[in-house]
């Protein structure tokens, strides 16, 4: 690694690709701040997975969620924002000078905007909670050296759960994606699941992970049929999405509502100076594309009055 790309200090760090956090990025960019945007997947937020968009501004005809958020990253990038993929696993935001620590490297930001919306969702399955860290894990690239020639289950249906499983096949002796579904939602790239390294099992739920220090089986239901089957396993990888806010990551660096989204000032400031959140992360009662994009703006400008030291929020209307 470049050593003095490890010391980088940008001024806005975003975490989270979808409409608020790219939407934060283009304002910050414009504004000639060092913007970078850390997003786990360009694909797996909710706006990705949106089939059709016809209610945004500016939209004559209806496009794929998938288009508009590619339209969203060109746009921030074209201002000057960088966008990197990469999953964040912690931060350290108590500091004048912020830490995001991802999976490969730590950045370090003047300011943080957390915009990683609302597709979590909290241990449901039998088993999950209970082998968590003891076969049961979220996250394939932090833990996939640990399944060295065993055996492994990613359980999702999307690109990101496709992605996943394919990072175990470096490792594991055998890979099986279990998928609630009649088919994976991927990308353009289908060559993870063509290489036959991965065993596909479609409309099947994961019914329950069961052991005894660690996963050692689990058992599958198959959604037609409503028939249940046992598998060994050594290792179970969840990818699944639901309505929570996705905030894991913060370890409680953030004060959080009793719903577990993070709580904002007005104008998206946390309770910590340089730290805000938006978009569905937050604790906003109506989830709409359009409101997403205009607290990713806001998130943004709050940001450069912190940074500027100003009095109060500029308007940015026109850019020279």
């Amino acid at each position: 690694m470049n050593e003095n790309m490890s010391e980088e200090l940008y001024d806005v760090i975003i975490i989270g690709g979808g409409p608020a956090g790219l939407s934060a990025a283009q304002y910050a960019s414009r504004a000639n701040l060092n913007t970078i945007v850390l997003d786990k997947s360009p694909t797996a937020g909710a706006l990705a997975y949106a089939g059709k968009i016809e209610n945004y501004p500016g939209l004559i005809e209806p496009i794929s969620g998938k288009e508009l958020l590619d339209r969203f990253r060109k746009q921030a990038e074209k201002f000057g924002a960088e966008y990197v993929e990469m999953q964040v696993v912690g931060v350290k935001l108590d500091e004048d000078i912020k830490e995001v620590h991802g999976m490969d490297r730590n950045y370090k930001g003047k300011t943080v905007i957390i915009a990683t919306g609302s597709m979590g969702r909290k241990p449901g399955i039998p088993g999950e909670e209970e082998f968590l860290g003891k076969g049961v894990s979220y996250c394939a690239i932090c833990d996939a050296a640990f399944y060295k020639d065993r055996t492994v289950c990613v359980i999702g249906n999307s690109d990101e759960a496709v992605k996943e499983a394919d990072v175990l096949t470096g490792f594991a002796d055998k890979v099986y994606l279990i998928a609630p579904s009649k088919e994976i939602k991927t990308g353009d790239d289908q060559s993870a699941i063509d290489s036959g390294k991965i065993e596909v099992i479609l409309n099947h739920r994961l019914a329950a992970v069961e052991g005894d220090d660690y996963v050692t089986m689990i058992r599958i239901k198959d959604l037609e049929t409503g028939e249940e089957r046992e598998m060994s396993m050594d290792g179970v990888f969840v990818y699944l999405h639901g309505t929570q806010p996705v905030v894991d990551f913060l370890y409680s660096s953030v004060p959080l509502s009793d719903k577990s989204c993070v709580m904002t000032h007005r104008t998206t400031e946390t309770s910590i100076p340089g730290v805000y959140a938006a978009g569905d992360v937050s604790c906003s009662e109506v989830r709409q594309v359009v409101l997403s994009a205009a607290f990713g703006s806001m998130a943004a400008l709050a940001a450069e009055k912190y940074i500027r030291h100003r009095k109060q929020i500029r308007s940015d209307w026109i850019k020279s």
